[in-house]
């Protein structure tokens, strides 16, 4: 048994998706995550700034929580820091791209998908490698993939504005290629995305299905947990520790609101 934590990190509120999934599939885990919400979004800076960024925030889920291992739960911070980030701390990492790349292939019908996400996390080319790669392994060349990024949708989710609007008039002109791609299947590439997805099927209509990673991507940590023998006491009771960088009582206001009653209240830290 080990009783360690897993550590968990978004750029602010969008990783709670995938927190939620993983403290429904396994109840019995500890968790930390950290919303770095004082330095948000991380869409529109440099890779290397967030790769910067996330090594900072791994080195101290580890040596602050004995983190277990680290899970990436920003799309911008996978495709920018995720290979690097197993030569920073000592742990396993786990990524939301790949995961969401399955999750996409296994969904299509018509083998036309769409993939939308920050800007960072779009021009990086990560799903668009991460797709080919998957292909490779298979049988066929894989579905064919619209890309197309989507600034402003995390303001309006880090600000509690989802189906408003201003962000519905922006959905409309900002998913417009996705549209026109005709695809039948759409991940939203990055954690903030599946909190907008009423206004999403909005605009592309209901038969276009939306594809989260954050289920996936829990699967993929009780895989690795199995796989490495890390997991905890199946009769305990998972304790779950929120913090952030940025101001506590809003993390913990719309935290609360978009996680569940779970966050009862978040600390704040200060990374140097």
């Amino acid at each position: 048994m080990d009783a360690r934590p897993i550590g968990m990190f978004d750029s602010g509120f969008g990783g709670l998706t995938v927190a939620r999934a993983v403290m429904d599939l396994l109840p019995s885990e500890d968790l930390v995550y950290l919303g770095d919400t004082a330095r948000y979004p991380y869409g529109s800076r440099s890779i290397e700034q967030v790769s910067g960024y996330a090594s900072q925030i791994a080195e101290h889920l580890v040596s602050s929580h004995d983190a277990k291992l680290i899970v990436v739960a920003c799309n911008t911070a996978s495709a920018a820091a995720l290979d690097h980030l197993g030569e920073v701390v000592d742990v396993p990492v786990v990524g939301v791209i790949e995961p969401g790349v399955r999750a996409l292939r296994a969904a299509t019908l018509t083998g036309r998908v769409g993939v939308i996400g920050t800007v960072g996390t779009i021009s990086s080319g990560a799903y668009q490698r991460a797709l080919e790669e998957l292909a490779a392994t298979g049988q066929d060349a894989g579905p064919e993939l619209a890309a197309v990024a989507c600034p402003g949708f995390v303001e309006f989710v880090e600000r509690g504005e989802f189906d408003g609007v201003e962000v519905h008039v922006l959905a409309q002109r900002l998913l417009a290629p996705v549209a026109e791609a005709k695809v039948d299947t759409l991940l939203l590439g990055c954690t903030h995305y599946p909190y907008l997805a009423r206004t999403i099927s909005d605009v592309l209509g209901a038969d276009v299905m939306l594809v989260s990673s954050a289920d996936e991507t829990a699967f993929e940590v009780r895989r690795l947990i199995a796989q490495t023998g890390v997991g905890n006491d199946p009769d305990h009771t998972g304790v779950h520790r929120f913090e952030t960088t940025g101001d506590v009582n809003r993390f913990e206001q719309l935290g609360r609101e978009l996680l569940g009653p779970e966050l009862r209240e978040a600390a704040q830290v200060e990374l140097a």
